[in-house]
């Protein structure tokens, strides 16, 4: 005799599957800093990339398993050239790619057995903060338009609230990927994240022609040393407050 599941609960397996599949990976950080947008993975691989460019102004981050996620770039960045060469290269958007994604996800998650173990960022910067696009993507095709900071992948919640905490707007580069690593390290009690364990890229509105650049080791490792000096002498300067003392 066939093995009847309802639609509900078949749905509510698929959802549950994917989740934790999700879940078992490591986390990737996306947010606004001063120039532009920060992409930051806790991913020490040098071959498999979480984050990636996939037009002019747009970039790619995702988690869960590498070769799912990575046919969902390739389709996009197929999208993407087939429609700038066509018609014109400012008709390719942050906003049509998540739609193309979203119907993607929505038809493999209620067509198939598996569904899809990703979840996706794709992001435009703007020529202002205030024209910035993020949207987020999980497993079932489902949209969100997103603001400041998006946490997704392993142990969101807990890098999520970190974000919320630590997370200001207008923040340079510097002090944003600091908030970033951090919000990574919550994942796991006495993790210290170092510049070879890291992914980072941005979006930078103030470079000509390709906005998208991924940062080495060695520039991740001076900015990082910048935020601490700068959080050093924040707090030297709080000490010598609280003490009275004065320059004159």
């Amino acid at each position: 005799m066939p093995f009847y599941v309802s639609p509900e609960q078949q749905m509510k397996d698929k959802a549950d599957y994917a989740r934790k599949g999700i879940a078992r990976g490591r986390s990737v950080v996306v947010l606004q800093y001063d120039d532009g947008i920060l992409f930051v993975a806790d991913n020490p691989s040098r071959a498999l990339h979480k984050i990636s460019e996939i037009y002019d102004r747009i970039a790619f981050a995702a988690v869960g398993k590498y070769n799912e996620f990575e046919n969902l770039r390739l389709g996009g960045v197929r999208y993407a050239d087939v429609n700038g060469y066509q018609y014109d290269r400012r008709d390719v958007t942050a906003r049509g790619l998540a739609n193309l994604y979203a119907q993607s996800l929505g038809t493999i998650f209620t067509e198939t057995n598996k569904p899809y173990e990703v979840e996706l960022v794709v992001a435009e910067v703007g020529d202002s903060a205030e024209t910035d696009q993020i949207y987020r993507l999980t497993f079932d095709g489902s949209v969100a338009d997103e603001h400041g900071y998006v946490a997704m992948g392993g142990q969101a919640d807990a890098v999520a609230e970190v974000l919320k905490e630590r997370y200001r707007e207008g923040a340079s580069l510097a002090e944003a990927l600091k908030v970033a690593v951090r919000a990574l390290e919550a994942q796991d009690a006495d993790r210290h994240l170092e510049a070879k364990s890291l992914e980072v890229a941005v979006l930078d509105r103030n470079r000509e022609h390709r906005l998208f650049k991924a940062l080495p080791a060695a520039r991740i490792e001076r900015l990082l040393n910048e935020a601490d000096g700068a959080s050093s002498s924040a707090s030297e300067n709080g000490a010598n407050g609280a003490n009275g003392e004065s320059e004159d």
